[in-house]
């Protein structure tokens, strides 16, 4: 019994430091726009300044945009319904 109990102790302590197994798993890039104004903003908890452009409506877009999602996710949106 004593046996088994260490072996389940040391499962355990396995199975918790797999935790952060992928802790490596990602690439450091340099960032090119950290300092850029218009792409972060200000202040880390400011908008960036391309959020300030304003985009007048054309609603004669919207046949075209609607014909492309249909060409696009026709096949996805069909399955969706059936289930």
């Amino acid at each position: 019994m004593k046996f088994s109990k260490v072996v389940a102790f040391v499962a355990c302590i396995a199975l918790l430091s797999s935790c952060d197994y992928q802790k490596y798993n990602h690439i450091g890039q340099k960032d090119v726009n950290v300092a850029n104004s218009y792409v972060y903003g200000a202040g880390p908890d400011s908008l960036p300044r391309q959020m300030a452009n304003k985009y007048t409506a054309q609603p004669e877009l919207e046949t075209r945009v609607n014909a492309i999602r249909e060409r696009l996710y026709s096949g996805a949106t069909s399955a969706v319904v059936k289930q």
